[in-house]
Parts: structure tokens; C-alpha cells; sequence
């Protein structure tokens, strides 16, 4: 009886932390495990992803950066969880949706997008670049009012899956140890995981368990977002089916080019193209048909769509309640 209850538990700290991502966000003068993250993984990429070395020492030591980081992830939430449990069950509960609610995006998505489109409304071209450099890899000095829109659509599509559904699917199956070792493999792939010449090698790890970690999430995301586009108006659950189908393939990701091809076809705008990465043009090719030219609604528009989707899967796991109780 004792693991049934700790399941109840679990379901009810998992549902309070998706709530309060939603309500709060991610306040920025709080600590945050993700910031840890990354400070970690800059101090190692910075130690052991040394130049000179051969291609295969650095790919032995990227993948020694994965282990390490995993590891004292999971140590780290793994002794805040089982001691909060143990201290007095509801402890363990409200640590675990407060870890919940760290692991998850919806809030910061929404509040950042929505600043870029304030900033492109109210301010002009300017500052929509700076606002949406905020959120985005690429550089942004180059590019026009459509490229910023593009740029936020894209971002709050892609991570629709790895800000939102793929951390909700670990969390809600692995508790925050396993939402935490998700994040931990999304960050690192974030930070080292591109294709150039002090990448290639030593993040070369990272990005491959990422593709693993990611693929069931990002088709999850894509039905999930084709559902939510059924109920939205302006937005097409037929042509995101059609356009998810014909074009996720050509983006150079295994996984992001699923939600992005999916809100491209829904939303019936064109998506992606060439873009700048660290003073390097990346070729990208065009997803979606150009049915009409992309406007600053579209921003509202794939938020709205991400949170239904969100929305739903709450709604599944909620389902699942009433069988649990019986247990």
C-alpha cells in the first residue's frame, strides 16, 4: 500500500508543479537548477574540450562531461527528493512540485514571446531583436520584422516539445530525478551540441542522447499541437498533419522539425530558412507553404496552440486519477 500512496502523492505534486509553471514561471531572481546546469557544463566544456586534441579524445571526454553531468544531476535531485519524503510526505510532495514547476516552460515561453511581438508593436525592428535574443541560438542583428516573428514562432514550436511536453512526459513517469536528467541532456545539447569546429566532436554525445531522449516526445508534441489546432481558429489540424508528413524530414534535426513543421502547417506560414550561428550561415530549408505572409498574431497564435496541447496532456493525466484512487 505504501508505493500506491506515494504514486497518489506523486500525481498530485506533479499537477500542482504544471500549475504553478503556469501561474508563476520561472521568477529570475530565484535560483534555479537549470542555471546550475549550465554553469556546470560551461565549467567542464571550458576544462576539457581543449584545442589541439584529436577528434576521438574529444568525443571520450564529451562523453565523460554526459556522465558527469547525469550523474550529479540525479545524485543532487535524487537526495532533495527521497530526504524531503522522508522528512514528512508532504514535504516530499511540495518539493517535488516546486522541482515540477522548475523543469517546465509554458510560463516563460508565453511571457517571452508575447515580448517580442510588444516589442516589435510598440517599439520597433530594434528592439524585437533584442527581445528575441533573448530566447533564440541565432543571431539576430540581421534579421528583418518577419525573420524576428519567424524566429519566436519557431522557438515557442520547437520547445513546445522540449520546454514543455517532453519534460512533462519524464516528470510525469520519473518524478523530478528523471524531469531533472532530461534537462540536464536538453541543456547540454543546447550549449554544445552544434556542428561546427569546436562542437562537432566533443558535443557530439550529447546531441545523439538528446535525438534518443527526444523522439517519442517530439511526435507526442506533434499530435498533441495538431489536436489543439482542431479547436483554435485561424489554425488548420488537416494542413498541420499534411505539412508535419511532407516536410518534418528536412529539418536537420531529427526531432525539432515535428512541432515545427506541425504549427507551420497549421498556422499556414512558412517557417525556417537560412539563418546566422555563431558569425556562420546555417542552411536550412524552408517548411510549411507560404498560404499567407506570417504577422505578428502568429506569436499569439502558436502560444495558444502550445498550451492547449499542454492542456490536453493534463487532461489525460487527470484521467488517470480516478484508477489510481481504486488501487
Amino acid at each position: 500500500m505504501l508505493i500506491y500512496g506515494i504514486i497518489k502523492l506523486h500525481i498530485l505534486a506533479f499537477l500542482a508543479g504544471v500549475l504553478l509553471d503556469l501561474l508563476i514561471g520561472d521568477p529570475e531572481w530565484l535560483p534555479h537548477p537549470i542555471r546550475w546546469m549550465g554553469g556546470l557544463i560551461g565549467d567542464l566544456e571550458e576544462k576539457w574540450n581543449r584545442p589541439g586534441l584529436s577528434s576521438e579524445e574529444k568525443r571520450r571526454r564529451g562523453k565523460r562531461m554526459v556522465s558527469t553531468v547525469l550523474i550529479l544531476t540525479v545524485i543532487y535531485s535524487g537526495t532533495a527528493v527521497v530526504l524531503s519524503y522522508y522528512i514528512h510526505p508532504w514535504l516530499g510532495a511540495a518539493v517535488e512540485a516546486v522541482l515540477t514547476a522548475y523543469m517546465l516552460a509554458a510560463h516563460s515561453l508565453v511571457k517571452e514571446s508575447k515580448n517580442v511581438a510588444a516589442a516589435l508593436e510598440q517599439e520597433g525592428l530594434e528592439a524585437g531583436r533584442t527581445a528575441v535574443a533573448r530566447i533564440v541560438g541565432r543571431e539576430t542583428d540581421r534579421l528583418d520584422e518577419d525573420g524576428v516573428i519567424r524566429a519566436a514562432v519557431e522557438t515557442v514550436a520547437e520547445n513546445a516539445s522540449d520546454g514543455v511536453i517532453a519534460p512533462f512526459l519524464y516528470l510525469l513517469l520519473g518524478g523530478p530525478i528523471l524531469g531533472c536528467a532530461y534537462k540536464a541532456v536538453n541543456t547540454m545539447d543546447s550549449m554544445v551540441g552544434y556542428k561546427n569546429e569546436r562542437y562537432m566532436d566533443f558535443g557530439r554525445a550529447a546531441a545523439k542522447l538528446d535525438d534518443a531522449v527526444n523522439f517519442v516526445p517530439a511526435r507526442l508534441t506533434g499530435w498533441l499541437l495538431t489536436l489543439a489546432a482542431a479547436f483554435l481558429p485561424g489554425c488548420s489540424a488537416k494542413d498541420s498533419i499534411r505539412i508535419r508528413r511532407r516536410d518534418a524530414k528536412k529539418s536537420t534535426s531529427p526531432n525539432s522539425g515535428v512541432p515545427e513543421a506541425t504549427v507551420a502547417g497549421a498556422l499556414g506560414v512558412e517557417l525556417l530558412g537560412d539563418a546566422y550561428y555563431h558569425g556562420q550561415l546555417v542552411h536550412k530549408p524552408k517548411i510549411g507553404d507560404p498560404k499567407r505572409k506570417i504577422s505578428i498574431q502568429d506569436i499569439g497564435r502558436t502560444n495558444r496552440m502550445m498550451l492547449l496541447a499542454e492542456g490536453i496532456a493534463v487532461l489525460f493525466t487527470l484521467s488517470l486519477i480516478p484508477l489510481i484512487w481504486l488501487l
